[in-house]
């Protein structure tokens, strides 16, 4: 009969590496320690007295969710009676003198151009609103300068304050891309 060996037990555990337990990594403990820090000093708050108090809290008005998109018709252009209600609606009266009030309609990749009489040397605020589905360019020139070039974006009104350092008649140029709505109206301050 063939013979079988065998080995010990003990044998086979000297034979095996001896494997060293297992320690946390130094990135880890400095991770750990740094979020402890972090909490303990989120608790901490800078503040000091300017003199001046608490801000008045208005609960007389609702809050209104700004999220809420603007309705799309409000953005196109109209005739009529409902053209004049609109510039008198986005050309308020006004604290001061008013000296030149136009409004209208301009046509797609069209222009407006219009003048005012001579006006006195003086401060002025120029007030310019629109209404149409794009953007609507507004120039005002004086003899020498542009003193206004900007393209509005339709829905909202634009004061510009300009000082006229003589006397000087004002060049307005409407432009726009699709049909629009126009109003200018030019105050002394």
């Amino acid at each position: 009969m063939p013979t079988v060996r065998m080995s010990s037990v003990r044998k086979l555990s000297r034979r095996a590496p001896r494997v060293p337990p297992l320690r946390a990594p130094a990135a880890a403990v400095v991770l750990f320690l740094a979020l402890g820090a972090g909490t303990v000093l989120s608790g901490c708050e800078y503040s000091y007295d300017d003199g001046r108090g608490a801000l008045p809290v208005d609960t007389s008005t609702p809050v209104t969710d700004a999220a809420l998109p603007r309705d799309p018709l409000l953005d196109l252009p109209v005739s009529g009676a409902e053209l004049d209600a609109w510039a008198r609606e986005v050309l308020p009266d006004s604290s001061g003198q008013v000296v030149y009030t136009d409004y209208g309609t301009v046509e797609e990749d069209e222009e407006t151009k219009e003048s005012t009489g001579r006006l006195p040397s003086g401060t002025y605020a120029l007030t310019l609103a629109c209404r149409s589905e794009r953007r609507v360019s507004f120039t005002v020139r004086d003899s020498e300068f542009a003193l206004v070039d900007l393209s509005l974006r339709c829905g909202t009104s634009r004061v510009n304050v300009v000082h006229l350092s003589k006397a000087s008649v004002l060049r307005i140029t409407v432009e726009a891309r699709r049909d629009a709505n126009f109003a200018v109206k030019i105050s002394r301050l």
